[in-house]
């Protein structure tokens, strides 16, 4: 069967990494109410000449390095951001010029925080199709340009970066094939007023700020992504405990162990980095997991879960196998 193989991961931070306690510096927090109610502690910050589509690039190459290719070999492009360079064109068409491999396939998806899990959707979809071989998959967010700095609930939860994968179409044989599994997605646009940015190309003609109301966001998303992630599994007819490792949206390390406890997954198959980039958005999951892949935690042949929720609400979960 033709699936969709893992061949390799990269990430990319902006320069400057701001604590708690440098934030607390301009804004009403502190680093104690922060943690007790994120559990973040550092987040990376863009800088000037920083943009999505540089920090996509440099998580590109990375990934491309990864899996031992060249640049010139991938066919699709796929980038998932909900801060992009330009209203147009797609940013991944300006991440194709850098990287030199101009005339394949380059699109942006907009999903928010699921963004990730959309773009993995849509590449698996592609290649098992036949309409490519090689995907570039990355999800990119300089977040810290649409956050309302004056709006403590918010402005600490985010931050900037850049994670990238490299998917190949292989004929995978066996009772444990390579690749990914299955993707769920859904969305629910009942529920814009929860989680959004007040401003737009088509209504105010600005690119406006972020607006939450979290107490209402951390209640759907514990039962959007438990949900979603039993779905997943039963697909491919296996239990939760069968998982090797959790890679969550890094939203809130409260949602990740409610979450991880309604699904009856060990914390310490959980991968979190939340507490060292914060909310990337659609950049999380592949920050987090080319962490973990990094670090030596992941290894080829564990079955990982990926899951994100995000605005819209968008939410989805995929399974691969390393």
């Amino acid at each position: 069967m033709l699936r969709s193989v893992l061949i390799g991961t990269g990430s990319h931070l902006p320069r400057r990494a701001v604590s708690n306690e440098e934030l607390a510096k301009t804004v009403d927090t502190s680093d104690d109410w922060i943690v007790e109610r994120t559990g973040i502690r550092n987040r990376y910050i863009a800088g000037d000449d920083e943009t999505t589509s540089t920090l996509a690039t440099e998580a590109a190459r990375k990934a491309i390095a990864a899996a031992g290719i060249e640049a010139a070999s991938i066919d699709l492009i796929i980038l998932a951001t909900a801060t992009p360079d330009q209203t147009f064109p797609a940013t991944a068409t300006q991440v194709q010029d850098n990287l030199g491999c101009n005339g394949c396939i380059a699109f942006d998806v907009a999903a928010v925080c699921s963004g990730f899990l959309y773009a993995v959707g849509v590449a698996d979809a592609m290649i098992r199709a036949g309409s490519a071989k090689r995907a570039l998959v990355i999800g990119a967010e300089t977040f810290s340009r649409i956050l309302d700095w004056e709006d403590r609930a918010t402005c600490v939860l985010f931050g900037d970066g850049a994670g990238a994968i490299v998917l190949e179409g292989r004929e995978e044989t066996g009772d444990k094939p390579r690749g990914i599994l299955a993707t769920k997605l859904h969305a629910d646009g009942a529920h814009n007023e929860l989680l959004y940015v007040d401003g737009g190309p088509s209504t105010t003609g600005t690119v406006g700020h972020l607006r939450m109301k979290g107490r209402e966001v951390f209640r759907h998303a514990v039962v959007n992504l438990s949900s979603v992630l039993g779905s997943v599994m039963a697909e491919v007819g296996l239990a939760n405990e069968d998982i090797d490792w959790l890679v969550p949206h890094q939203a809130n390390a409260r949602i990740l162990d409610a979450t991880a406890k309604k699904l009856g997954i060990p914390k310490d198959k959980v991968v979190i980095t939340v507490d060292r980039h914060a909310n990337t958005s659609a950049a999380s999951v592949p920050l987090a997991l080319d962490t973990a892949i990094a670090d030596g935690r992941i290894k080829s042949g564990d079955l990982v879960m990926l899951e994100a929720m995000g605005g819209g609400f968008t939410w989805g979960a995929s399974l691969i196998r390393m």
